[in-house]
């Protein structure tokens, strides 16, 4: 099955305007592992029928790196930028696979003049579940399977979304096991706040492996995330246990994709 993937300036140019817009940002865009994720989120959002277009090569970084390493200047430039592109084309509801850009583009750019309904990803896809335009019945995909879910710090602490996710997850028919440290107290995987971008500082030991260990002693034979920067975290924890075999990291929408064999 080919991905649809219609940009704005596409479907302004037939006189269509969608419904939502897919912010992918810029592990979305260029990680190659996040990519999957994007495109798991599009054959979900294809399946349903919804009417969605991403802004392609007008997309810019949301400017959340930089706001959290100190530079508010950059920021605003990135940010401003993106918000003249949204508003130009009259933007309402956002959804995005990235909790650093959920909560830019939801708490960050109003008081720079972009007003927008913004999502998480997991959001929308309870949301599709939930009035029937997508159906996991039947699914034994992950049976039997145990799926712990790490919380991301902007998507959980932040913004406190933390029932999506694991809904979604109970609809796979796995067993949902919680880490000792999770939802309101849940560790960050230590790519938050700018961190992806730089060397560790010294210490004995790295966040990320702290936390891989949380959720290798749930058992659990996948570690659902909802984060593309947790993802690279805990995916670089796994492989330093050297569990690859017995434990794979996924993000939820892959998890539903692959679930409903889309």
């Amino acid at each position: 099955m080919s991905l649809q993937v219609p940009t704005m300036a596409e479907m302004i140019a037939k006189g269509e305007s969608p419904d939502i817009l897919f912010w992918v940002g810029c592990s979305g865009s260029f990680d190659d592992r996040a990519k999957k994720i994007t495109k798991a989120v599009v054959k979900i959002l294809n399946h349903c029928n919804v009417s969605f277009a991403v802004l392609g090569t007008e997309e810019s970084c949301s400017g959340d790196p930089a706001k959290r390493a100190g530079n508010e200047f950059t920021y605003q430039m990135q940010a401003m930028m993106n918000i003249q592109i949204l508003n130009g084309y009259e933007v309402k509801k956002i959804v995005t696979a990235c909790p650093h850009c959920f909560n830019t583009l939801k708490n960050e750019y109003p008081e720079l003049g972009g007003n927008y309904e913004v999502i998480h990803h997991t959001q929308l896809i309870q949301d599709l579940i939930n009035q029937g335009k997508l159906s996991l019945e039947k699914n034994e995909t992950f049976k039997g399977k145990k799926i712990t879910f790490h919380d991301p710090c902007y998507l959980g602490r932040a913004n406190d979304v933390y029932e999506a996710p694991r809904k979604l997850i109970e609809k796979l028919d796995a067993e949902l096991v919680e880490m000792k440290r999770c939802k309101s107290k849940g560790l960050c995987c230590g790519a938050g706040g700018a961190q992806m971008f730089k060397e560790a500082e010294k210490g004995n030991k790295e966040i990320n492996i702290e936390r891989t260990e949380d959720a290798i002693e749930t058992a659990a034979h996948y570690i659902a995330t909802g984060c593309p920067f947790c993802n690279t975290m805990m995916t670089d924890g796994v492989k330093n246990f050297e569990k690859e075999d017995n434990i794979k990291v996924l993000d939820v929408a892959e998890l539903i994709a692959n679930a409903a064999e889309l």
